[in-house]
């Protein structure tokens, strides 16, 4: 039976943010239908009550039946690792904009209107004016071209068929069930990872970096609001904190934590990352959202979440 509130697909609903968002949407009285390959997302990840179907959004046939019945799409499937996006832009143009025209395409199909369109701060890597504001954006990376690119075909979609868009650049995102196998894992769950595990973890570069760290839960937050409010229609929100912590603060935080002893090992800077990023949150603000947990609590809910995960993989290991 349908939901009153409707019935919502989630691209990439195995990832990180993806999961915490069905479990969301499920809590809040939706039915959610999720599509993931399972290349970057763990079905470990699925939120209980889930409608699950693996599917590729490079394939679009494979998400025909997902996209019955449903109301609004969150398209959060993507590849986000910098690193390997430089090291593999064909596969990142298949992903991150052929997948985005396919989904796309596909919601065309099936009378789907809303759309909600997973961008990134990376979209800011070429301006160098701080906080960064909407309105204007340099990408550069491989990375951040192809989300340009994705969001580009959205604009249109929006424009030549009426697609109902909102579009919403995520800063640095972080928090439980977050991706810790890419090639570079973020650095809130290495570091946690590698302190739980007795390692000193790496540090690329300096440690000077500064990011806008935002719980996902505070984003997921604002992924309802969006959903819920016919204001955020055709319009780009920044979704970060309004603050930010260089790696080195983010290591000392979670090492005064964990109490390990442990200390960094700094290697080379990667290439293609930003000094700084840093959010102008005050569109989102004006819709009456505000971020609600601070680095400490959203740290210390990430290490417990890390620690069972490890017992649990521990004790499977021993059987």
């Amino acid at each position: 039976m349908a939901s009153r509130k409707g019935r919502i697909l989630v691209t990439g609903a195995a990832g990180f943010i993806g999961s915490n968002l069905s479990r969301m949407l499920l809590e809040e009285g939706y039915q959610v239908v999720g599509v993931d390959n399972l290349s970057a997302g763990t079905a470990e990840n699925l939120p209980s009550g889930i409608e699950f179907q693996k599917a590729d959004i490079r394939y679009p046939f494979s998400m025909t039946s997902a996209l019955k019945g449903v109301d609004a799409v969150f398209h959060l499937a993507a590849k986000n690792c910098l690193l390997d996006c430089l090291q593999n832009p064909e596969e990142t143009v298949a992903t991150n904009v052929q997948g985005t025209v396919n989904v796309l395409e596909m919601c065309r199909a099936h009378g789907v209107r809303r759309l909600i369109y997973a961008d990134s701060s990376a979209e800011y890597e070429g301006i160098n004016q701080f906080p960064s504001k909407e309105d204007a954006v340099c990408p550069i990376g491989t990375y951040a071209v192809s989300k340009r690119a994705g969001g580009l075909f959205c604009d249109s979609y929006a424009r030549l068929h009426g697609l109902e868009l909102t579009t919403l650049r995520y800063f640095n995102v972080y928090g439980p069930a977050q991706d810790f196998r890419r090639v570079v894992p973020p650095v809130m769950s290495a570091f946690i990872m590698k302190l739980l595990a007795g390692e000193d973890p790496f540090i690329y570069g300096t440690g000077e970096k500064r990011r806008d760290f935002i719980y996902v839960d505070d984003v997921n937050r604002f992924h309802l609001l969006c959903l819920n409010d016919r204001r955020t229609v055709g319009h780009v929100y920044n979704v970060g904190s309004g603050t930010n912590f260089s790696v080195n603060e983010i290591f000392t935080r979670i090492e005064k934590m964990l109490q390990s002893g442990r200390r960094p090992i700094y290697r080379p800077a990667l290439p293609g990352e930003a000094e700084i990023t840093l959010a102008d949150v005050a569109a989102a603000r004006q819709l009456g959202w505000e971020p609600q947990v601070d680095l400490d609590e959203g740290l210390r809910n990430t290490i417990a979440y890390l620690r069972a995960k490890m017992s649990r993989e521990a004790a499977a290991s021993k059987h």
